[in-house]
């Protein structure tokens, strides 16, 4: 069937900010509907409130609106924009609620907008537990015990009816928010009330526990004509228990027979006609008893999800490009598939290699927060990697990851002494952890054999086969040193072992083992992803690399090295909290504006979520763990032919920053801003002799190796103090510190944790206002991109505070000196292409403010995209031109500063994900993602990006405030303005005194400490509705711990910086005044 006609303009609903459980697997897929449905010749509306995603720039869509996706605002939209159709299913759960939301209200029938993609049957079918349970019954298939509860009643009664353990499974929720595994009452009881709070209905379902079962899912798409094809199967090499996008999966499913897998593709199929699923695609999940083969269903998706991108980037088959063109009426026999041009999309792919996705976690940003991984996600990301094998894929995915892996790394089992008691080995093995897997391989070592480790933590024996299979060549290694033939290190190689990882097992330099290998040329083979396992010729170059055996055999390299003129651009590897989704999109645009420009671009990279892992985003792909050995390998096979012009490295945060000193002594070409004078930015010392040079103010400072060394610094330059560690990116172990004692415990636990590097200390600037700046350079001229004010003080990390763009309270003549000294700093470090600067400036009250310089990064920043929105400049492509040696004046750069718009950035942070994590901002960073809020004036603009990270001012109601003394008289104007609004204001003894002094009302409540009522119990009882509290000393942080929690629980806005709750303020006054009103980037 072609294409509908009767449409004309679509409206696509984006997923919002980069969160645990919708990640950027949703910019992926939201990116692809945009560009195919636009190529298709359809008018696309796009509302989106994260500014780092690729999909938010002004050319995917005809009007991209960054605001709130609530369902209010998009009504807006559809008044203003009158779309014909609204397609649901490329922004995960957040947009799937939003247009069940607007179907169920009348809003979608009112103005004539069609459902397309999923109906709203469909939606409501797979999303409601019960409707999908008696679904399951009608077409024969069982679904495990379970009863839908909406209040603790009911939930009691199932307790009593199924029996302890039992999993809860909140309805219409993200990545298994607010659910989790009860073995007990009190977990039960508390695990209920937050899955009833989670869930958008307030249901939950309580089901039998499964936990140990093997579990699967089939990734599966549907046309209108009933063509359904079965993309790829995904097996957990973790059993059931783990939330899938926790667990360490493969592609395709290795310990199935062929009647198990035909039993679950029937069922797959059977479900999608059953739910309607009919345009697009769809996620199954099963669990299997591996005792008798008992096959139950877990759930479906009825939209694109987190396991489709993984799916995607597996198998080559582009499944949002291919629902996106179903949604608006094709069918899959009308769809080529895009990689080998020959076959169409009805043709199912099969895949003659391994993938192996390792998730990454963030725990240690988290301090007190349990590492026991359960059914609700906490994963902030994840690496793919590709081999013939499954040992060879799974190494490669275990150094892809990023935390210091060269593969099995020998990992202390906690608790374990010696080797007459094994207990802590078990209990390591039975706890689902995301060390679980290294635990496994360290139980091989200590003699536990396959059964044992099975009972311990039931991941299959075909699995645990294989990982002492490796352990076994570990030791034989060991034994018999470094292979001295082909053969021999061939073997080895095909295993998946790294040059670092054999170094290690021996002791021995890694140049050693790769010299070795030159010298008896083993060496990769690069083969394609063509969706068909070899049986069509691949026209497109998405490669990955394998040691399989291949001169006896024959076997070809499929790499087909071009003689262009080439640039590669290194990526930035799994999603982290401090490296996200922002340096993706530059690397994007740096493939984007090179490749309009002649160079053949090529990606090395192994994050399956983002858009820079996209075939068609660069001229080649290489899906590589970005380790000195693959990069170098990947560089040394595209020499052979045409020529490089050089690698970017500044595009991908910290992970290819990493390699540039290795790349530059293999004598390859860096192009941008030179590896030393991104070194010399890094490197205290020179950075401290350039700035006395340039005569420009720093913090005092010093650095040190030692405790000692530490102690004398700090009583030098006075406390509190800022501490960190050398190289790190998101301030990974910064700290604040106010004493002598907490110093040196700082310093202890640092030395262990990043061994030689130097500590960094810096005079901590209370009361500063932090200032972003980034600056676009070339040899000649520098231009100041952007200039950030930070919302919250000195002090929050500049990935977690809110910001704004035109300042908002600085003056003129601030503002303008540092426009000059941040060109000065660009000159100085002959910066080609991006630099970003943190200044912070005190005494904004007196005539002359002081101005000091935090840090400078001659490199891409975490704002580079949110400048670009709010600028309208592309400097990301433009940059990236630059770099490769375009001068800066040929582009036209609209000026920052002259702008009819603010912009407000906000972020949003996981701590609902953290029960017992305090959830007060420091200098580490926390967050996971931003928003961003679009208005012509400060005021809306704030209360939109507060809206869109899910915190709602209210316009009237009561304000609790508790501040700290050099505080209380900057509060009176804010407390006063409320008043006048009608707010009723409560506050704790200290504060509600000083009010009353100052002629305002106020009522007085107990702090915790103080006897009940208390505070937390107003909050509980909802008599609270936002939250002022400042606090300083560790006492008083304690003291209010309890407070910051129900706030989180209630979800009541809640500041805890005087510039936050005045920016909340004058967001409260402007709510009040005038209704949020939507506009489209493009019409600004």
């Amino acid at each position: 069937m072609p294409k509908r006609n009767d449409i004309k303009s679509i409206l696509i609903i984006g997923a919002g900010p980069i969160v645990i459980g919708q990640a950027c697997e949703f910019d992926y897929s939201g990116s692809q509907a945009c560009k195919i449905l636009k190529e298709e010749g359809y008018r696309i509306i796009l509302i989106n409130s994260n500014p780092a995603t690729i999909m938010t720039d002004p050319d995917f869509a005809d009007a991209t609106y960054i605001e709130p996706i609530t369902p209010e605002m998009v009504k807006k939209i559809i008044i203003k924009e009158k779309p014909d159709a609204l397609l649901p299913t490329m922004g995960g759960q957040t947009a799937l609620n939003t247009a069940m939301d607007l179907a169920e209200s009348g809003t979608l029938k009112k103005y004539n907008v069609e459902l397309i993609g999923a109906s709203l049957n469909a939606i409501k079918k797979a999303e409601d537990r019960e409707l999908f349970k008696s679904a399951m019954i009608k077409i024969g298939l069982i679904t495990p015990k379970g009863v839908l509860a909406e209040n603790k009643k009911e939930a009691d009664e199932a307790l009593k009816e199924i029996g302890l353990p039992l999993i809860i499974r909140p309805s219409f929720t993200l990545g298994g928010t607010g659910g989790g595994i009860a073995y007990n009452k009190d977990e039960f009881d508390s695990i209920v009330t937050s899955g009833i709070d989670a869930s958008p209905v307030n249901s939950v379902l309580i089901e039998e526990s499964i936990i140990g079962w093997k579990e699967y899912e089939m990734e599966v798409v549907r046309d209108k004509s009933d063509n359904v094809i079965i993309i790829c199967s995904i097996e957990n090499i973790d059993p059931m228990g783990i939330h899938t996008g926790d667990s360490i999966t493969v592609a395709p499913a290795l310990t199935l027979t062929d009647k198990e897998y035909q039993m679950m593709r029937n069922a797959s199929i059977a479900i999608l006609r059953e739910i309607g699923v009919e345009t697009g695609g769809s996620n199954v999940q099963f669990a299997i008893n591996p005792d008798d083969g008992r096959m139950v269903v877990i759930e479906m998706n009825p939209r694109v999800s987190r396991s489709s991108a993984l799916a995607s980037k597996a198998t080559g088959f582009p499944i949002a490009k291919v629902a996106a063109r179903l949604s608006v009426g094709y069918t899959l026999d009308e769809i080529k598939n895009d990689i080998t041009k020959t076959t169409p999309a009805s043709f199912e792919p099969t895949l003659d290699y391994i993938v192996t996705k390792i998730p990454r976690f963030a725990f240690e940003k988290f301090k007190g927060a349990e590492n026991t991984l359960t059914s609700a996600m906490k994963s902030v990301g994840e690496t793919m990697a590709i081999g013939r094998t499954f040992q060879e894929s799974f190494q490669k995915a275990l150094r892809s990851i990023e935390t210091d892996l060269d593969g099995f790394n020998n990992i202390k089992i906690p608790g374990y002494k010696n080797e007459s008691d094994k207990t802590p080995i078990a209990a390591a093995l039975s706890r689902p952890t995301p060390e679980r897997i290294l635990y496994v391989a360290q139980a091989f070592r200590e003699g536990f054999n396959i059964k044992e480790i099975f009972d311990c933590c039931k991941i299959d024996p075909w699995f645990l086969s294989q990982i002492e299979e490796i352990i076994n060549i570990e030791s034989s290694i060991k034994i018999s040193g470094l292979p001295n033939n082909y053969d021999q290190l061939q073997f080895i190689k095909s295993k998946g072992f790294s040059d670092n990882r054999i170094a290690n097992l021996l002791e021995i330099d890694p140049k050693i083992v790769r010299s070795l290998r030159n010298k008896l040329i083993v060496k990769p083979n690069y083969k394609r992803i063509d969706s068909c396992a070899g049986e069509f010729n691949s026209k497109t170059p998405y490669l990955y690399s394998t040691y399989e055996e291949n001169n006896k055999n024959g076997f070809s390299d499929e790499s087909e090295v071009s003689n262009r003129k080439k640039i590669i651009i290194l990526g930035g590897g799994p999603n982290r909290i401090g490296q996200g989704i922002e340096f993706d999109y530059c690397c994007v645009h740096a493939a984007y504006s090179l490749s309009s420009q002649g160079y053949e671009t090529i990606m090395i990279n192994c994050n399956p979520e983002t858009v820079s892992t996209d075939y068609d985003t660069s001229d080649r792909l290489y899906f590589e763990p970005l380790t000195e050995e693959d990069v170098l390998e990947i560089i040394e096979k595209e020499n052979s032919k045409g020529l490089l012009k050089g690698c970017i490295v500044q595009y991908g945060g910290q992970t290819p920053l990493k390699l540039a000193k290795s790349l530059s002594e293999s004598n390859i070409p860096i192009i941008g801003t030179s590896p030393d004078m991104i070194d010399l930015a890094e490197d205290r010392e020179r950075f401290q002799k350039l700035l006395k040079k340039l005569k420009l103010k720093q913090p005092p400072n010093g650095i040190c190796h030692s405790a000692n060394e530490a102690v004398k610094i700090a009583v030098k330059i006075g406390y509190p103090v800022l501490v960190r560690p050398s190289y790190v990116l998101g301030g990974r172990a910064m700290e604040i510190i106010h004493n002598e004692e907490s110093l040196i415990q700082y310093i202890n636990s640092i030395v262990t944790l990043f061994g030689k590097n130097p500590i960094l200390i810096d005079r901590f600037l209370s009361d500063a206002i932090e200032v972003d700046v980034d600056v676009i350079a070339d040899k000649n001229i520098s231009k100041v991109a952007g200039i950030m004010e930070h919302i919250e003080e000195a002090g929050v990390h500049s990935g977690d505070s809110a910001c704004t763009i035109p300042p908002h309270s600085l003056p003129k003549k601030t503002i303008k000196e540092i426009e000059k000294q941040s060109n000065t700093l660009a000159k100085a470090l002959k910066v080609i292409g991006l630099m970003n600067i943190q200044f912070a400036v005190k005494d904004i009250e007196q005539k002359e403010p002081k101005i000091y310089i935090l840090e400078v990064n001659p490199r891409a920043s975490r704002t580079i995209p949110f400048v670009a929105k709010a600028t309208g400049n592309q400097f990301a492509g433009i940059a990236a031109r630059v770099m490769s040696g375009e001068k800066l004046s040929n582009f036209k750069i609209l000026p920052w500063h002259k702008t009819d718009k603010i912009s407000v950035k906000e972020a949003v942070f996981p701590f609902g994900r953290f029960p017992g994590v305090d959830t007060l901002l420091g200098p580490e960073m926390k967050s996971t993602g931003e928003a961003m809020g679009l208005a012509e004036n400060f005021g809306q603009a704030f209360a939109k990006a507060q809206m869109a990270v899910g915190s709602y001012l209210p316009k009237k109601g009561t304000l609790f405030i508790s501040v700290k003394d050099s505080d209380k008289i900057k509060v009176l104007p804010l407390c006063k303005s409320l008043l006048d609004l009608g707010f009723s204001i409560i506050a704790t003894k200290g504060t509600s005194i000083y009010l009353e002094n100052n002629n305002l009302k106020v009522k007085k409540i107990n702090k915790v400490s103080e006897g009940r009522p208390h505070l937390v119990d107003a909050i509980k009882d909802g008599l609270v509705n936002i939250i002022f509290n400042t606090t300083e000393g560790e006492q008083s942080i304690k003291e209010s711990f309890s407070l910051r929690r129900a706030a989180l629980s209630a979800h009541i806005p809640y500041y805890t910086t005087l510039a936050g709750s005045k920016a909340a303020t004058e967001a409260i006054i402007s709510l009040n005044k005038d209704d949020l009103k939507v506009k489209s980037i493009q019409s600004y």
